[in-house]
Order: C-alpha cells, then sequence, then structure tokens
C-alpha cells in the first residue's frame, strides 16, 4: 500500500495514498461507488498517536442513524486524553465497527484495517470537502506547531 509520512518528532505517521482525510483526523474509504456512497471511517495516524492507547469508546446514539458534518457523535479516552467525536461528512451512519464496541484497543493495533470506526452512506458531493493524503500532511504542517505547543503547555 503507498503511503506518505508525515514526522511528529521522532514518530512517523503513514497515511495511506488510497483514503481521503478529514480535518477532524479521520481516514475515508470508498467501499461502494453506488448511490449513495458507502464511506468507511477511522482514526488516521496523528490522531492515534496523539491519543496513545485508546481503550474505551462512547457513541451518544446506535446505527442507523441520520448524521450531519460536524454533529457530535461520541467521545473517545486514551492513556492520553478524553476527546469529542464529531461526524466528518453528513449522510447516514448505518454501522458501528462490533469487534471496537466490545474493545476498542483495535484502533491501536491495525488503525487502516480492523480499526475501522463507522460507515456512513452520503452524497458523493460530501467527498469534495475531504482531502487527499498530499493535502492532509499539508494541513498537519500547519497543525502541527499548534499541537506541540498544547503538549508542552500540558507537560509544564
Amino acid at each position: 500500500m503507498e503511503s506518505l509520512t508525515f514526522m511528529m518528532g521522532e514518530f512517523a505517521a503513514e497515511f495511506p495514498t488510497d483514503r481521503l482525510y478529514a480535518k477532524n483526523h479521520m481516514w475515508a474509504l470508498q467501499l461502494e461507488s453506488t448511490q449513495p456512497v458507502v464511506t468507511r471511517f477511522g482514526f488516521a495516524a496523528y490522531a492515534v498517536r496523539l491519543l496513545q492507547d485508546v481503550y474505551f469508546l462512547d457513541w451518544y446514539f446506535d446505527a442507523p442513524a441520520q448524521v450531519a458534518a460536524r454533529q457530535e457523535m461520541g467521545t473517545v479516552e486514551s492513556k492520553k486524553a478524553e476527546s469529542s467525536l464529531y461526524v466528518p461528512l453528513g449522510g447516514k451512519l448505518t454501522q458501528f465497527n462490533p469487534q471496537l464496541l466490545a474493545d476498542p484497543s483495535g484502533i491501536n493495533v491495525d488503525k487502516y484495517g480492523g480499526g475501522w470506526l463507522f460507515d456512513i452512506h452520503c452524497d458523493p458531493l460530501e467527498h469534495e470537502t475531504l482531502m487527499s493524503a498530499k493535502q492532509y500532511l499539508e494541513h498537519l504542517e500547519q497543525v502541527w506547531k499548534i499541537t506541540q505547543q498544547t503538549i508542552k503547555g500540558q507537560l509544564n
């Protein structure tokens, strides 16, 4: 699988080029080119590295559910943080990964495979809000400085 690399200090975060990426650090993989498009989402390596050791996911609703872009959908807890999760694209959320409901640590082991989070059926135009791997790396270059300052501020 071809990928691009972003250096987070000494850690190399890999981003497969067969996916699109959302600003909330989720990857998107189109599963079917039907209408509506079936898109699978998961955490990008950047998010997994910042979270470190995900151990709890809490979803605010059950699938299937109609969702709007940027709607709060749940929380993730890890060794480093507790964070709210937001829907990257509007559409019909059809399923959550059943394995992660039982044990979310799969995110840590296989973020681009078995660690996927959920599937959404969406209008193909929704994909226009997502970034290619190259665009996502450019986005990370902009946010990485702020992220480092935040991390250092938490340590002081």
